[in-house]
């Protein structure tokens, strides 16, 4: 199964700001639905934000709203996750994903003082 490329994530204090990226090829960059997830150890994914081909359809997990924001790159297959205003809670591994595909490595965000 066709992975999603990751990266971006790094270490930043409390308030601080984030540009994840998620690179996908053009075939489903421009098909499928992306999503951003991420993971703390012993932990279910949570489902942070996902965005349709479109761009029109948004949606952001309750804890992250206004906080995040999801955008696509139509000229480099990228999706981004803007991460604005961190707080410690949002250390975890994050993870783009499309529909038929396999989780990747993930890019870790830690946040602290």
């Amino acid at each position: 199964q066709v992975q999603l490329v990751e990266s971006g994530g790094g270490s930043v204090q409390p308030g601080g700001s984030l540009r994840l990226s998620c690179a996908a090829s053009r075939f489903i960059f421009s098909n499928y639905v992306i999503m951003w997830y991420r993971q703390v150890p012993d932990k279910e994914r949570e489902l942070v934000a996902s965005i349709s081909t479109s761009g029109s359809v948004i949606n952001y997990a309750d804890s992250v709203k206004g906080r995040f924001t999801i955008s696509r790159d139509s000229a480099k297959n990228t999706v981004y996750l803007q991460m604005n205003s961190l707080k410690p809670e949002d250390t975890a591994v994050y993870y783009c994903i499309w529909p038929g595909g396999s989780w990747g490595q993930g890019t870790q965000v830690t946040v602290s003082f």
